[in-house]
């Protein structure tokens, strides 16, 4: 493709062409001449905004992406409602990789009903590969979560499992080589977590509880998301590794590749700081989905992981265990 911004011709049969309206309150959405997208909120909501950025490959790359930005929006309390996409291409990159990029993005917002609003399309010869920005929109009408929310002796939960990601990720790289040594079903297995990765049903659940402030585990695993929890609200922690979630198939695809499933891409599990982490663990599991209490906050600064009888303290937040592979 050319140097510079998309023909109006590829922005209509690869761009707009895949974008359905799904939210009647955008007021203004993607067309040509159009800059802005307008959405019009109900009175007394407030409007939650994120951005995430990734270089893609197709796909499923797009579809990730996407669920980032709208995972991070439920964690403010936020109900996701529309994205912008900003695509740069390489100039060697072909059509095709536009479509598989907006076959992505729709792939992601139509189960959870939001709308892709617009954005920008251009090649640039200062890339080698393609990068997508996506910035999201959502609509707080009660409480909105932050990290000030947080206090002493709260219960920290964790939802579903983690590693999930990154154990789909390795799992879909490695499969003949996993398969060589486990059951076919269990790497098959693996590989669907990367239908796990939205975290919007436990956070509508935890909005509406006693839930203080919800974070994400994506990149640096488990261990970077409680780090990240406690310094951003400048509390302690108190975790039982034990007690932190871990499907069978990810013990055994990071056992089989020397991954440390505590650092790894953990894109579908919610932590969750409360009151009463028993309660809202209850009100998960009758939603369908799995939690668990994993620890506390506490009054100082120390972040402490139990094993048993054994007592460490955490480190600051590794490189992702996925970066040695990809």
């Amino acid at each position: 493709m050319r140097f510079g911004k998309v023909s109006d011709s590829v922005l209509k049969r690869s761009v707009l062409k895949n974008i359905k309206k799904r939210r009647n309150e955008m007021v203004i959405g993607a067309a040509p001449g159009e800059d802005c997208a307008i959405f019009s909120l109900s009175q007394g909501a407030k409007l939650s905004t994120c951005t995430s950025q990734a270089v893609v490959c197709g796909e499923e790359d797009t579809a990730r992406l996407l669920q980032k930005v709208m995972n991070n929006l439920a964690c403010s309390g936020a109900a996701p409602v529309g994205v912008m996409l900003n695509i740069t291409l390489p100039e060697n990159a072909r059509e095709i990789r536009i479509k598989e990029i907006m076959a992505g993005a729709e792939k992601a917002a139509a189960p959870a009903n939001v709308q892709i609003m617009g954005g920008h399309t251009t090649v640039s010869p200062y890339v080698t590969k393609t990068i997508v920005s996506a910035t999201g929109y959502g609509q707080i009408t009660g409480k909105a979560l932050t990290t000030k929310g947080i206090k002493p002796g709260m219960d920290i939960v964790v939802s579903k499992w983690i590693g999930l990601e990154g154990t789909a990720l390795l799992a879909r790289g490695a499969e003949a080589e996993l398969k060589k040594r486990y059951p076919a079903y269990m790497i098959d297995e693996a590989i669907c977590f990367e239908q796990c990765l939205s975290i919007l049903p436990e956070a509508a659940v935890a909005v509406s509880s006693d839930t203080r402030h919800m974070h994400d585990a994506s990149e640096g695993g488990i261990f970077a998301a409680l780090w990240e929890l406690a310094e951003s609200s400048g509390v302690g922690l108190e975790i039982e590794l034990r007690r932190l979630p871990i499907r069978q198939e990810t013990v055994e695809v990071c056992e089989f590749l020397g991954v440390n499933p505590y650092e790894l891409l953990s894109g579908g599990s919610l932590l969750m700081a409360c009151e009463d982490g028993k309660a809202l663990v209850d009100k998960l599991l009758e939603a369908g989905v799995n939690a668990v209490v994993v620890g506390r906050t506490t009054d100082n600064n120390d972040k402490i992981i139990y094993n048993g009888e054994e007592k460490r303290f955490m480190d600051k937040p590794a490189m992702d265990e996925i970066h040695k592979f990809m």
